[in-house]
């Protein structure tokens, strides 16, 4: 739900800065009535006026701004005056940061002036705006309504009569008939009740209406204006998002700066009971002294207001960064190409991560399938041979494949880290290595041709050579990732001769892929092949069997057998590791062999190939 900080006094613990206070300069004499003859006998006078000292610099004689926001309780009878004699006077309080207002209540001792203006400033006191005007006659002073007789009106005389002579309020509410706000959090409310710095300027003194009073000797020493108390009440302003707030230790004390010109007494710095601190506690994942931003993290949708109607929090959204990131920014175009769903944008990705949301491995890193993404390892460093590898591939950062690890390597090189010679090259160099001049393989250090065929190695090439699907993969590649099944073990070598080209078998009509009179039809995944020296076998994991003839086929894991092997380590049709197939082609019941050759059907497997095929096996071949 949306949070709403406790209302206090603002004035409590702050000092304000008026333009005169008595005494300020040197002791000077003035001159009051009784208190209670003032609320009690105006009717039969003011009785006679008693003098006394004043001066800021003495305890004991002193009339501070301070006084007038001190405790009312336990200084009930402390008050402000102002110097004698002027007419214009101002009240100012600065706050440290933006508070909310929702009212104003000011207790005079003087009486109450007969002209006054409150206002407030959003911008820490560079413009002014009038909350309310005040006096006995609206019209002539201000040339405004009275609210009196016209309600809404931004003057009134209700509290600027001379009667009661002392202890007479003035009181201002924020939030009034006339201004209902539906929604504290809103644009409307934040410029009605949200404020930096809060005015009185009292324009006009007037004086009690003793009847029957004598004349005084020396009226200038009754001319002042004094306050008794200034009660400020709001709340720290947190847009909703916090219950509670507290100091700003950037700040320190909150003690006001005494402009030149102003006269403004400090208290000693330290934490008064029942100060409203300004800085907000704030919650929703939210942050900033008002809550008026998202926490680092938290930035995947535009921040808001809590909603002060319906009660909505409005929380920020944490940025799904698998903790490679310690915050993010949100972005306007990512969040609505994605449908206004996610914009958050991931910062400084550790961990060699990257992408706006640290999601693959940054150039010279891949992938560690082993590991979650949100693991610190999951970004391993590339292992490439130097001298086997190539510097300027199609993604000119890139050291190694960024999901597989695999390099890329130079002409006739093999190996997933591009470390020795194809079969049937030889001089592993930086140049890469040189084809053999044999028939098939030969010594990879001498390039003396081989007579016998003792050695099985492994075979570190695709079956068909190139492996265009990896070479061509653009750098935004979709963010769907490869998964290799449990024992599943892939293998590449990323660059291979030009030699390597196969003539693929398409698919024909009806009738044509009918005469082939095809044994088995598969869906397989490619996942190795082996060098058997006089033969090439290819490790398939089957996923799907749409035929099969006297040869037994599970879905499990097995070999198939090319049938065109080249004295360059080729075969054909081609078949990628790591790549799903529709296989169909021959068997060899004797040996219980899958048959593969250039009349087979291999095609990378789509849904409708395999449903096209499906129902040609179902109602084509009779």
């Amino acid at each position: 739900r949306s949070c709403n900080p406790p209302v206090g006094n603002l004035a409590t613990g702050r000092t304000p800065v008026t333009l005169t206070t008595c005494g300020q300069n040197s002791t000077e004499l003035y001159c009051f009535y009784p208190e209670q003859n003032l609320l009690h006998q105006v009717s039969h006078g003011c009785g006679q006026p008693r003098c006394t000292k004043c001066n800021a610099n003495q305890p004991d004689n002193s009339h501070l701004p301070a006084d007038m926001t001190d405790d009312f309780f336990a200084n009930p009878v402390s008050w402000w005056q102002s110097a004698q004699g002027v007419h214009r006077e101002e009240i100012r309080l600065d706050f440290e940061t933006e508070f909310y207002l929702t009212h104003v209540i000011a207790v005079f001792k003087s009486p109450r002036p007969a002209a006054m203006v409150l206002e407030r400033s959003q911008d820490y006191g560079q413009t002014w705006r009038p909350y309310k005007y005040f006096s006995v006659n609206c019209t002539a002073t201000f040339g405004l309504q009275d609210d009196l007789t016209e309600e809404g009106s931004m003057c009134t005389s209700r509290y600027s009569d001379a009667v009661p002579c002392t202890r007479g309020e003035v009181i201002y509410r924020a939030l009034s008939p006339a201004n209902k706000i539906e929604d504290p959090y809103s644009p409307e409310a934040q410029d009605l009740l949200k404020l930096t710095n809060l005015r009185l300027l009292l324009l006009k003194r007037q004086e009690c209406p003793c009847h029957g009073s004598g004349l005084v000797e020396k009226p200038q020493r009754l001319a002042h204006y004094a306050i008794y108390d200034l009660i400020i009440r709001g709340s720290c302003f947190c847009n909703g998002h916090a219950e509670e707030c507290e100091l700003d230790n950037r700040t320190g004390v909150m003690e006001n700066v005494v402009t030149p010109g102003s006269v403004g007494f400090l208290r000693e710095p330290g934490s008064c009971v029942g100060v409203v601190h300004g800085k907000c506690v704030c919650r929703h994942n939210t942050a900033g002294d008002h809550c008026e931003k998202c926490a680092p993290l938290y930035n995947d949708q535009p921040w808001k207001p809590g909603d002060g109607k319906t009660g909505a929090p409005n929380e920020c959204r944490k940025c799904r960064c698998h903790n490679h990131a310690d915050s993010c920014h949100f972005d306007l175009s990512v969040w609505l190409a994605s449908g206004k769903r996610s914009g958050g944008v991931c910062d400084n990705c550790k961990h060699n991560t990257e992408g706006h949301r640290c999601q693959r491995c940054k150039p010279g890193y891949y992938r560690d399938r082993g590991k979650p993404m949100s693991s610190t390892e999951a970004c391993k460093p590339c292992t490439c041979q130097p001298r086997g590898s190539v510097n300027a591939t199609f993604s000119r950062s890139w050291r190694c494949h960024p999901k597989t690890g695999f390099c890329y390597c130079k002409p006739g090189v093999a190996g997933p880290n591009c470390d020795r010679c194809l079969m049937g090259y030889w001089g592993f160099g930086e140049n890469g290595c040189r084809p053999c001049d044999c028939a098939r393989d030969c010594d990879q250090h001498t390039g003396n041709c081989f007579n016998g065929y003792d050695n099985e190695p492994f075979f570190n090439i695709p079956i068909g050579g190139r492996i265009p699907d990896l070479v061509q993969t653009p750098s935004n590649e979709s963010e769907e990732e490869w998964k290799w099944n449990d024992h599943e073990q892939g293998f590449s070598a990323l660059r291979h001769p030009e030699k390597c080209v196969c003539k693929e078998k398409v698919l024909g009509s009806v009738t044509d892929f009918c005469q082939m009179k095809y044994a088995y039809v598969i869906k397989a995944r490619i996942l190795s092949a082996h060098d058997k020296g006089t033969h090439a076998e290819v490790v398939v994991k089957v996923k799907k069997v749409l035929k099969s003839g006297k040869v037994k086929i599970a879905r499990s894991n097995r070999s198939i057998y090319p049938e065109s092997w080249t004295n360059r380590g080729c075969t054909c049709p081609i078949l990628n590791p790591g790549t799903d197939y529709l296989i169909a082609g021959q068997e060899d019941s004797r040996t219980s062999k899958l048959l593969v050759n250039m009349n087979s059907l291999v095609k990378p497997w789509k849904a409708y190939l395999g449903k096209q095929v499906s129902d040609i096996l179902r109602t084509g071949c009779k």
